[in-house]
């Protein structure tokens, strides 16, 4: 199937697709936001701004709560971690999807690849048990042939590991399988597999212009990716 992609990018022979989730499809920093402060409240330490977690997003959930509790000051993080962990997977998996909302253009670009006849996985870095009610949530699970979290293999993005397996359950060749992101941890990722990469314009990379870094194309919706 060929994927017609707004100039200059060329057309591109796909089978398949892979979506990132945090930052690509669902604008989540509101979650992260509400999750992670009441985190620190249980462990009596100062709250953190949204915008100060914005750079943190998308390298899984340890690096986000190691970086949290060392941006308030916490002492002794090895140590605290666990409880840290405990205490925002609770509060995360009761506000999930509440405090987050789906990016214009999502459903439409997804049905636009579906209607393509492409085989699609969401791949994210966002624990599977957090990722599968948010796609639920915002009704986005149904698009995808599977899903895959940070926790879903050995290792995260922007490790290749989790692209090159996720291409073997979609039963596609890497160079026919599209990696669509936010993030340098997306495209490292995707050049490392052999995937082609296409970045979104509006989504997390921690704190640096997207457009600096390699792509096919640096779209502005995901209804872009079919012209």
């Amino acid at each position: 199937m060929k994927l017609n992609l707004p100039a200059p990018a060329a057309a591109l022979e796909l089978d398949a697709v892979m979506v990132d989730l945090d930052g690509t499809m669902v604008n989540t920093l509101g979650d992260f936001a509400e999750a992670l402060n009441r985190m620190l409240a249980d462990l009596q330490l100062p709250a953190i701004k949204p915008q100060i977690i914005e750079n943190m997003v998308g390298k899984g959930s340890e690096h986000l709560i190691r970086s949290v509790l060392a941006h308030v000051g916490a002492a002794d993080i090895d140590v605290l971690y666990p409880q840290a962990w405990q205490r925002y997977e609770h509060h995360y998996l009761a506000i999930n999807g509440q405090f987050a909302d789906v990016y214009p253009g999502v459903a439409q670009g997804l049905h636009a690849l579906r209607s393509l006849g492409l085989r699609m996985a969401c791949l994210t870095n966002k624990p599977l048990s957090f990722a599968q009610p948010l796609l639920a949530a915002k009704g986005l699970d149904g698009f995808f042939d599977c899903v895959f979290g940070g926790d879903s293999f050995a290792r995260k993005k922007p490790d290749p590991m989790p692209l090159v397996e996720t291409c073997k359950a979609l039963g596609s060749d890497p160079a026919r399988t599209l990696m669509v992101g936010d993030s340098s941890n997306d495209a490292q990722a995707a050049h490392a597999a052999g995937c082609p990469v296409v970045l979104m314009t509006y989504g997390y990379n921690h704190g640096q212009p997207i457009t600096a870094v390699k792509a096919r194309a640096h779209l502005d919706s995901l209804a872009q990716l079919v012209a």
